[in-house]
């Protein structure tokens, strides 16, 4: 049961530790303050609200496919860093597992579910986050530095 006042959830209260990304896409930050206002009560609630958010991550990070699963094999096939594909299978798999259960029980798994957060947050930080701060100061690079780099790289193949 929660109580919601607008858009909000005010019981069960939650927790104010668990926070998301400041880049996290807005679509992605309702489900996982979604999640956090249920870890409490549903880790496994919490972890398959945590795989939903990762489901909509995938638009964002141009990999849009039928399923989360061949979603991240996009991002492989682009060259994603393994270390962020393990965090995405990890969240893939135990929010899977959270709707459909197997093997990992998480209904009083709280410890995991709050793993599945962070990882969460990592994921953006590492895919988002990351690339638009080295984007931004490399377009703050001066023109003539930016035509050289261009240069270069135009002539790397031609050694």
């Amino acid at each position: 049961m929660a109580v919601w006042v607008f858009d909000k959830i005010v019981w069960p209260a939650t927790s104010s530790l668990i926070t998301p990304h400041e880049d996290m896409p807005p679509d992605v930050r309702l489900d996982f303050l979604e999640a956090v206002a249920i870890v409490d009560t549903s880790p496994r609630g919490a972890a398959a609200l945590l795989r939903l958010a990762v489901e909509r991550l995938m638009p964002h990070l141009d990999a849009k496919a039928k399923n989360i699963n061949a979603s991240i094999g996009l991002l492989v096939a682009k060259g994603l860093d393994p270390r962020i594909q393990k965090a995405l299978d990890v969240l893939r798999v135990i929010g899977n597992e959270a709707v459909h259960p197997g093997q990992i029980d998480l209904n009083d798994d709280k410890a995991t579910a709050l793993k599945l957060f962070d990882l969460v947050n990592l994921i953006v930080q590492a895919l988002i986050s990351t690339p638009k701060q080295i984007n931004s100061m490399f377009d703050a690079l001066p023109q003539n530095a930016l035509d050289g780099i261009q240069k270069r790289d135009g002539n790397a193949g031609k050694q």
